[in-house]
This record gives C-alpha cells, structure tokens and sequence, in this order.
C-alpha cells in the first residue's frame, strides 16, 4: 500500500482545517436557530442561513467524499477490528449526517430567501439533530481515527523511503 493512498490529495492539513470550519459553521448554526427562536427571521438570519447552507452542501460532502475514499479504506484493510469497527461507525455516521442534511437544508434555503413557511419548532428539532451527530463525528475522527491514519501513513512512508529504488 503506498502511502500516497492514505490520505487526501492535500493531506490531513486541509481535513483537520476543514474540521475547524465545521466547527464554526456548526456554531453558526446553533446561533441561528437560537435567533429564529426568539426573533424571527430577519436579514441577518436569511444572510447566515445561506453561509450555511452553502458550506454543509458542498464543502462538508467534499470533505465527507473524500474521507470515504482517501482515509477510511487504509484503516478498515488493516488488522486492527476495534479501529475499522470505528470507522464503520464513522461511515455509517455520514449516511446519517447526510439523511439529517436533506431535511435541513431546504429549511436553511427557505429561511435564506425570506420565506417563513418553516415550522420553528421543526427547525430546532433538525438543527439540534444535525449538531449533537456532527459534533460527535468530529470528535471521533479527531480523537480515534485521524491519529491512527496519520501514524499508518509515517509507517508507510518510513517503509517506502527505506525500499531500494
């Protein structure tokens, strides 16, 4: 396995900044369903409603996208069953990161073009959903699993720079 394949074109770098941009758009969000709570929809919220949606519909697919293809597949061909079952975890968890997603997003579009037709109600349930999940994942793949890919991908490294050319 060349250590090429262990991890993202641009490296852990941009996953781990990635994360770091999650994590404020998640704040992003917990903000904005506070706000639409308590005050409504204004143009604030319809501004900060499409940052939003635009960040998880794209940069966060990317970013899963490319965990499914460049991060997990090393981790799950190895041998260690308690770490691939975690990144089983993981993979399941974009499927359900992505299912809450679909419910999301087309509120967040809605508040972003001024339309008030969403159910408060709903969109708190939904963003307090789509939070607790992808905050948890983050955690996850911060604490258990990126370490574990960055140190498969010092031993691969270590073994190809010691292979004869």
């Amino acid at each position: 396995m060349s250590a090429a394949s262990l991890a993202p074109a641009a490296g852990f770098e941009a996953q781990d900044a990635c994360h770091q941009q999650m994590l404020v758009h998640l704040a992003k969000l917990s903000e904005l369903a506070k706000q639409i709570d308590q005050l409504g929809i204004d143009a604030d919220a319809q501004r900060e409603a499409g940052v939003i949606e635009v960040f998880f519909s794209d940069t966060a697919r990317g970013h899963h996208a490319d965990e499914e293809k460049n991060v997990f597949p090393p981790l799950l061909a190895g041998s260690d069953a308690e770490l691939a079952a975690l990144v089983r975890v993981l993979q399941q968890d974009h499927c359900w990161i992505e299912e809450d997603w679909l419910e999301l997003a087309p509120q967040l579009r809605a508040i972003a073009s001024g339309n008030n037709w969403i159910d408060s109600a709903e969109f708190q349930h939904n963003a307090e959903i789509f939070l607790a999940l992808t905050r948890g994942h983050i955690e996850l793949e911060e604490k258990m699993i990126y370490p574990e890919a960055r140190a498969l991908k010092a031993r691969a490294l270590n073994r190809e720079s010691r292979e004869p050319l």
